[in-house]
């Protein structure tokens, strides 16, 4: 039978634990270092005071009333506008019948002969609605552009023609085609004029 050694009995196995290093003790400049971040963090990091956050609502208080009364006024512009030209689209379309009204005249005025009793009936009564159209355009604030012997001026007319010779200074309206419109400032149709080129 084999004998066995005595020196060389086998332990178990136990595994090696590892022997923490030992923390080593910051420096002196880290130390510094970590002191200067802490003190060069952002204050806003701290719990403001009741008087900043009392300062800041208050500040939000007065830039929303600021806001609400610009809103008023834009809102208090915007209503006299609407009120002032909302009516520019129907008066650029009554201008139409001021134009054929007043053609109407031009031509029978033009014709320079005897007209029979009836005509005559019927023309007056053209004669009153124009009056009458052109009075409740003028109650709504919309005045007839007459530029006969004025400075053409692009902003208010449309030059249809330039005449040579009419012994005028250039520039001048000599006729008017047909007449320009304005509500309250603002131009609803330009005049169509004739102009001198000396």
């Amino acid at each position: 039978m084999p004998q066995m050694q005595d020196d060389e009995t086998e332990l178990p196995e136990t595994p090696a634990t590892e022997i923490p290093e030992a923390e080593t003790p910051a420096t002196e400049t880290e130390a510094e270092a970590n002191e200067e971040a802490v003190a060069q963090m952002p204050e806003e990091a701290a719990e403001p005071t009741p008087e900043e956050r009392l300062a800041e609502v208050n500040d939000q208080l007065l830039r929303t009333l600021a806001e609400l009364e610009n809103t008023r006024k834009r809102a208090e512009r915007d209503r006299g506008e609407a009120l002032k030209f909302g009516a520019m689209s129907f008066a650029r379309d009554m201008l139409g019948v001021a134009d054929n009204l007043q053609r109407a005249l031009k031509a029978i005025a033009d014709m320079d002969t005897d007209l029979p009793e009836a005509t005559q009936g019927l023309l007056d009564g053209v004669a009153a609605t124009e009056r009458d159209l052109l009075a409740a355009l003028a109650r709504h604030k919309v005045t007839p552009l007459q530029p006969m012997g004025e400075k053409f001026d692009p902003n208010l007319h449309e030059a249809m023609f330039e005449a040579p010779g009419t012994g005028q200074e250039n520039g001048t309206i000599i006729e008017v085609v047909e007449t320009g419109y304005l509500m309250e400032e603002r131009l609803l149709r330009p005049a169509k004029v004739g102009i001198a080129k000396d």
